[in-house]
């Protein structure tokens, strides 16, 4: 009896969980059917994480190890992008490469987006004199180029992967202040913060339960666009040398070293390039179809 019961109960769950999974892969497809370039960038974004992840298992090859006698090789299947001057195989350093451009770029943008937000959440919600300091401050770094800021922060502290999460952290946090802020401001006199506010509620409850709810998906379509802006200050600053130190593969300083042989063996700077321009593109078009999905009056068109 308890057995029949048993297969009885999850028969019934079995019943339910088919048409959840139905109505999400119907929602998958119409998602996919409306903004074509959104997914295209985001299956594009899933395989380069998962060939960075798993390098190991898409080449057999080291990609610090050279190999003189292939050297500058054209493309091939053995060598799917070709070797570089010193015969290591480019698809293995591109995949290697992926690493250190994407934990910079998510890194960066993560701590930036916790450090601006919190300085344009409290400089939004106090105002007066603290958002007159916070303000200007966050002025004083904006009124350098984001790229020449970060150039100064890893001229002054040395190149290398943690030194460039840091220079590209703090060019970012002001503008995630700044537009912290500005959610801030227009939220903040809403009827519901303002009923809060009469409720005796606290301004911890208010930022907590009213504020940062509706602030999350104008700040998640912002984050991505900025994700695009880490990931391409990450490469150029490889690029100049101010990255990770040879001979760890980087995109930026396959492309710089690439760069004297672009007519010789063009395949050595082109596939890196190619592949940082892909990953910004893709990242944009996830950011475009996110602000497209999440703002009612784009959705509704």
């Amino acid at each position: 009896m308890a057995a029949t019961v048993s297969s009885q109960s999850s028969g019934v769950q079995q019943a339910r969980a088919a048409p959840a999974a139905s109505r999400w892969l119907r929602r998958a497809l119409n998602l996919a059917h409306r903004d074509t370039l959104a997914c295209i960038g985001a299956l594009f974004l899933l395989g380069v994480f998962t060939g960075a992840a798993f390098a190991p298992v898409f080449s057999p090859y080291n990609p610090t190890t050279p190999n003189v006698r292939e050297r500058l090789a054209l493309p091939s299947p053995a060598h799917p992008f070709g070797t570089d001057e010193l015969g290591r195989d480019l698809f293995a350093r591109i995949l290697y490469g992926a690493r250190p451009i994407l934990a910079t770029g998510v890194l960066s943008v993560c701590v930036a987006l916790l450090l601006g937000g919190a300085i344009g959440t409290a400089s939004g919600y106090r105002g007066g004199w603290l958002d007159n300091a916070l303000m200007r401050l966050m002025d004083i770094v904006l009124s350098f180029p984001a790229i020449l800021f970060a150039i100064l922060i890893v001229a002054a502290l040395g190149a290398g992967l943690v030194n460039l999460i840091i220079a590209i952290t703090f060019s970012l946090v002001p503008v995630f202040a700044r537009l912290t802020r500005s959610f801030v401001l227009s939220l903040n006199h809403q009827d519901y913060v303002l009923a809060a506010r009469t409720l005796g509620c606290g301004d911890g409850g208010i930022v907590c339960r009213h504020l940062l709810p509706n602030m999350l998906p104008l700040l998640l379509v912002q984050t991505t666009a900025l994700l695009a802006t880490a990931f391409s200050t990450s490469a150029a600053l490889s690029f100049l040398g101010l990255g990770v130190a040879p001979p760890t593969p980087d995109w930026g300083m396959m492309v710089s070293d690439g760069q004297r042989l672009v007519f010789d063996a063009p395949h050595v700077p082109f596939f890196p390039g190619l592949v940082i321009a892909l990953t910004v593109m893709s990242v944009n078009f996830v950011g475009d179809g996110l602000r497209d999905h999440l703002d009612p009056a784009l959705r509704n068109r």
